[in-house]
């Protein structure tokens, strides 16, 4: 089980969203780069990185400051957000992020987002955000029309790496991991999940450890781990006195 620390950026800084909404910003650094160090130097494996501006934009405007996270960090990084075409995607990768996350083309342009699996194999990913199983696009702002349900049949012909499920109403809430919606999704598909949404303390963690099992790749903290309610070190030795 991979715990990802989040680092979300918007303006230039490092923040969290409440339920995705754009209005609801709490800053928590102002230098993305250090925050992502600090979280490298407590044990993270894996850094989950969101161009928040790229999300509600379209377009990838925190370029500069996710390359510098890549080459001054030694985990790999996946990042989301604004990420609508392939040639953004390269140059994510030729930056030195390891795995990208799709969401709005995912959904909205399902040929493009084949190409794209097939020019990048291996290293994407797609959001799959929702509200009562209902999923959204462009930085949750936009319903896409379509369930869950309906779409992964298609993620797995195009050999998508992993799924990060978050359940909206419970993002940055820290209300607890929806895991009945995690437990069904993950007995739906054979592509591996990852939570996001809800994470709040270590009991959250050791809740989730037995999905696993069932295909459950890892979890997402951004606010609880900011605020101190989850310890990334603490999280990690508790993962690994589990194998």
């Amino acid at each position: 089980m991979i715990l990802f620390p989040a680092v979300d950026i918007k303006d230039g800084q490092c923040v969290r969203l409440a339920q995705g909404r754009e209005d609801q910003v709490t800053v928590f650094a102002a230098n993305p780069v250090e925050q992502a160090r600090k979280w490298a130097d407590m044990g993270a494996r894996f850094l989950h990185v969101v161009d928040l501006d790229g999300a509600f934009s379209g377009l990838p405007r925190n370029f500069e400051l996710i390359r510098r996270i890549c080459a001054e960090i030694d985990i790999p990084v996946q990042l989301g957000g604004g990420i609508r075409d392939i040639e953004t995607a390269r140059n994510y990768v030729k930056a030195g992020v390891e795995r990208l996350i799709i969401g709005t083309m995912a959904l909205e342009q399902p040929e493009l987002f084949s190409e794209l699996c097939r020019a990048l194999p291996g290293r994407i990913g797609v959001s799959l955000d929702a509200v009562d199983g209902r999923l959204k696009t462009k930085g949750w702002v936009e319903d896409s029309g379509q369930m869950i349900d309906d779409v992964l049949p298609r993620l797995e012909k195009d050999d998508v790496r992993f799924i990060v499920y978050t359940d909206i109403s419970r993002d940055g809430m820290q209300t607890g991991v929806n895991l009945e919606a995690l437990e069904r999704l993950c007995s739906l598909t054979s592509i591996p999940v990852i939570a996001a949404g809800g994470v709040h303390t270590l009991d959250d963690i050791r809740n989730l450890h037995p999905l696993c099992a069932k295909g459950l790749e890892g979890a997402i903290s951004g606010r609880a781990i900011y605020v101190g309610t989850l310890d990334v070190r603490e999280a990690n030795e508790w993962i690994d006195g589990q194998a």
